[in-house]
């Protein structure tokens, strides 16, 4: 989610867009370049007033970002909870946020168009948006169902909503509060992060207790796939790299592979598969059954690099594994942007076998340097890479469906074979995978439709004429980092 929030709103703003953006100043984050304004906002959060300062700078491509101080709620180590768990003041936290989001515009002067609010902790500024004297047109992006912002019922009183916002059909759920199934019934429009994704999610097995809600509201909801930022991501000129490559000349890619096996304590063979995995250390991801299968994968002449951190078993297994295989395997347990980096220039094959992946972006990193990805296909892995056809070489990567430690053996396998029976199809795949456009500009397009289309239904529902989104108007992004 910090990567859209950072990379979508310049987009927007090439697209001839205002988007301004508000988040926490979270513990950690560098103020340079930001003017503190001088007002302070006053926000309730239940039946207290809480003060914040607000800071602002840009984005790039003149967006606004405003940071809101309030060093009692953000000034912590961790944006959710320390360690993967949850700070115990998360609803008064984000309470906070969104009521802020919208109290700021008013200090301002800013009268959006429309509220594009983020997942579950941005979810109430939905209801807010509905429930000022004047509502306004709102946008709520679903990045992943299985986090809900789910909170006892006593809760409720901290929002400062209506009473009736507490019922079937917007915030209660089986007896429990939830933020996402609220901000779900209640926006505008709906957005999630890849087209099969957005088909998913209204199924039972990837819906989370949503997937009725979400059928619900299927006219509203479109699936828009995620872009990555190509100037951070570039093979030409990355500055982690120890040498540059795109799709006209790959010698630097094999320059960072020699790197790369070098880092890693292995020997330097150009002609071996070197596959790798940067990830968090979670069930979602499919890790434990990667590690299943990685006895069996490692009898193959393969090389293979992770970089991660979660869960503690699993970097206790990773570990075990370098120790046992150093000359094939290696586990860095950390995180380390430039090595993720370095990684994705690297290696050949990039692996994520996914139980479920609203869009991923590893795989559009890869496909951008090169390395064709070995997935699951699930969620935005199936609609960023084509699968390989070995009668035309067609395809841009290696996908496979039932997530299992055979299956996952197989599908590398098959990676392995084509690398040393097809060399040529190898190379025609990276040329193509590289030549593929993943830049913002096609979401931003995506989300400038849904932005007209909110305008349209609330002017609509409303009774009022169909409203226009100028260049000149403002949007109101609300999102979170982390």
């Amino acid at each position: 989610m910090g990567d859209v929030a950072a990379a979508l709103p310049r987009a927007l703003a090439r697209h001839g867009l205002r988007p301004h953006v508000v988040m926490p100043l979270y513990q950690g984050i560098d103020r340079h370049g930001f003017e503190r304004l001088s007002d302070r906002l006053q926000v309730r959060v239940g039946s207290e007033v809480r003060e914040a300062g607000v800071w602002r700078g840009t984005l790039g491509q003149g967006v606004p970002l405003y940071l809101l101080e309030e060093p009692g709620y953000f000034d912590r180590a961790g944006i959710y909870g320390p360690n993967g768990t949850s700070f115990s003041d998360n609803l008064q936290r984000f309470v906070f946020l969104s009521h802020a989001a919208l109290t700021l515009a008013d200090c301002l002067g800013i009268a959006p168009d429309v509220v594009h609010a983020n997942d579950w902790p941005t979810a109430l500024a939905i209801s807010y948006a509905q429930n000022r004297p004047t509502a306004l047109p709102t946008v709520f992006t679903i990045h992943n169902v299985g986090y809900q912002g789910q909170f006892p019922l006593e809760g409720f009183s901290l929002t400062g909503l209506p009473s009736e916002e507490l019922r079937a059909d917007s915030l209660e759920h089986f007896g429990t509060m939830n933020l996402m199934k609220g901000a779900i019934l209640n926006s505008t429009m709906l957005t999630t992060v890849s087209p099969t994704y957005a088909q998913e999610i209204q199924r039972p097995a990837f819906g989370g207790g949503l997937d009725g809600v979400l059928r619900s509201r299927t006219d509203a909801l479109h699936g828009i796939l995620n872009g990555i930022d190509v100037e951070v991501w570039n093979p030409s000129t990355d500055p982690y790299l120890p040498a540059h490559f795109d799709a006209t000349d790959l010698v630097g890619k094999r320059t960072c592979k020699a790197q790369l096996q070098r880092a890693a304590g292995f020997a330097e063979r150009p002609e071996v598969p070197l596959f790798g995995l940067v990830t968090r250390l979670t069930h979602q991801k499919g890790l434990d059954v990667f590690a299943r299968a990685l006895g069996r994968i490692l009898s193959l002449d393969v090389q293979i690099v992770l970089l991660g951190t979660g869960d503690p078993e699993a970097e206790r297994f990773f570990r075990t594994a370098t120790e046992v295989r150093p000359d094939r395997f290696r586990a860095w347990i950390d995180f380390d942007p430039a090595l993720a980096h370095r990684i994705e220039a690297g290696c050949d094959f990039f692996v994520m076998p996914s139980r479920y992946e609203p869009c991923g972006l590893n795989q559009l990193y890869s496909l951008r340097y090169g390395t064709l990805p070995v997935v699951r296909a699930t969620g935005g892995l199936d609609d960023s890479v084509d699968n390989y056809d070995e009668s035309t070489g067609g395809g841009t990567g290696f996908k496979f469906h039932d997530l299992n430690p055979q299956s996952m053996y197989d599908v590398i396998g098959w990676a392995v074979s084509t690398w040393y029976d097809r060399p040529s199809h190898i190379a025609a795949m990276q040329r193509r995978a590289m030549e593929r456009d993943f830049s913002w500009d096609g979401a931003a397009r995506g989300y400038e439709s849904v932005y007209r289309a909110a305008i349209e239904r609330h002017a609509a529902a409303s009774l009022m004429p169909t409203g226009t989104l100028m260049p000149t108007g403002t949007l109101m992004p609300t999102g979170t980092r982390g």
